[in-house]
C-alpha cells in the first residue's frame, strides 16, 4: 500500500528489508520518549527475521514475518534534517517521519480479523502535521481489507500519562476500555508457565 497526493505530500508504504535500521532507530526513539530506553532488546537482525517486508530489489521474495510496518516518508524538501546521499532505492532515514508497526488480531465476538497497533511513533520534528492521522487512515484501510469489508476493529494501548495522545485518539473516535486490564507474562514467568 502506498498513498500520496502529489509530489510534495508524504507517502505511506510498507517497509522493505532495507528499512530495518530506520525501524530500529525509531523503536529506540519511541522507547526513549516512553522512558524505557534501557528495555530495548531489538536488533536489526531480529527486525529482519520477524517482520513481514514488502518486496525490494535486494529481497524480491520476502518471507512472512509476524508483524508489518507502515512508514510515512516526507519529500526531501520538507525534511527537518539534511538529506543523505544514499542510493535512490533506499529512503534516507531522516525522510522517514513516522511509523506504525502492527499485527493482525481476531475478534471472537464478531468472528473477524482486525489490526492490533503495537507502536505508532512520529518523530518530534514532524509532529502536529497530521501524519499520525494519516497513518491511522492506512491502518483502518488495512483492517478493512483483512476483514474483506466486514465489521472489524482496531486496537492498541496507550500509556496512562500520555494525555495528549489519549485526547488525540478520542478525537479519532477511539474509546477507552476501562473495564479491561492489560496483562502479560514474560521472562522467567513465561518459562515456568511453559513447563506446566
Amino acid at each position: 500500500m502506498s498513498t500520496t497526493n502529489g509530489n510534495l505530500e508524504p507517502t505511506i508504504r510498507h517497509a522493505t528489508i532495507e528499512d530495518a535500521p530506520t525501524i530500529l532507530a525509531m523503536i529506540k526513539e519511541l522507547a526513549d520518549f516512553e522512558r524505557k530506553a534501557d528495555q530495548v532488546k531489538a536488533t536489526e537482525a531480529s527486525i529482519r527475521s520477524t517482520l513481514t517486508f514488502d518486496p525490494s530489489p535486494s529481497n524480491p521474495l520476502p518471507k512472512p514475518g509476524f508483524a508489518k510496518c507502515f512508514l510515512l516518508i516526507v519529500p526531501p524538501s520538507t525534511t527537518a534534517a539534511p538529506t543523505s546521499s544514499l542510493a535512490s532505492s533506499h529512503v534516507a532515514p531522516e525522510n522517514v517521519a513516522a511509523m506504525a508497526l502492527y499485527t493482525f488480531n481476531y475478534s471472537t465476538w464478531v468472528s473477524q480479523p482486525g489490526v492490533y497497533l503495537e507502536d505508532l511513533f512520529v518523530r518530534p520534528q514532524y509532529r502536529r502535521r497530521g501524519y499520525a492521522k494519516m497513518l491511522f487512515g492506512a491502518l483502518a484501510r488495512a483492517s478493512g481489507e483483512i476483514a474483506g469489508g466486514n465489521e472489524t476493529r482496531m486496537k492498541w494501548t496507550c500509556l496512562k500519562w500520555n494525555e495528549g495522545a489519549l485526547a488525540f485518539y478520542e478525537g479519532l473516535g477511539a474509546s477507552k476500555e476501562d473495564e479491561w486490564h492489560g496483562l502479560r507474562v514474560e521472562g522467567e514467568s513465561l518459562r515456568k508457565l511453559a513447563e506446566q
